[in-house]
């Protein structure tokens, strides 16, 4: 079946917006929803202000919240807060919820879900690295 979708692997750089920090992120179908490794999170009424992965720059970020996620980890129950940001991944420009926890025990700050990949992407889960994203990634596509 031919698609005009980009093929994306495993592993892809992005570019987080309005920020233009590169980061690592690791694809993964099984996920609803993309998560961000945000340290210090606080919640202050509609606002969320964290810090990105020390690796990255380790900027202060503040955000509106635009919902909470209720996640099942395998050994309990988070809360967690949702926030639209902009990313870049190969060409494309994407607005997309993504949810804020502490992933600094994880390999990838970045986990990348289906609310990104479905529409918008073909996934090689043999290969990694498949794509540039540009900080000039064009207008946004969702």
């Amino acid at each position: 079946m031919a698609t005009d979708k980009p093929v994306i692997g495993a592993v892809e750089h992005v570019i987080l917006e309005p920020q233009g920090i590169k980061i690592t992120a690791r694809i993964d179908t099984g996920a609803a929803t993309t998560s961000l490794d945000a340290r210090n999170v606080k919640v202050s009424e509609d606002k969320v202000t964290f810090n990105l992965s020390p690796k990255f720059g380790g900027a202060e970020v503040t955000m509106p919240i635009v919902g909470w996620k209720h996640v099942r980890t395998a050994g309990s129950r988070e809360e967690r807060p949702l926030v639209e940001m902009d990313v870049c991944i190969d060409s494309k420009r994407l607005r997309v919820l993504v949810n804020l926890t502490d992933r600094s025990e994880m390999r990838y700050p970045l986990l990348l879900g289906r609310n990104v990949i479905i529409g918008n992407f073909v996934v090689d889960p043999s290969s990694s690295y498949l794509t540039r994203p540009s900080k000039d990634c064009g207008d946004k596509d969702k």
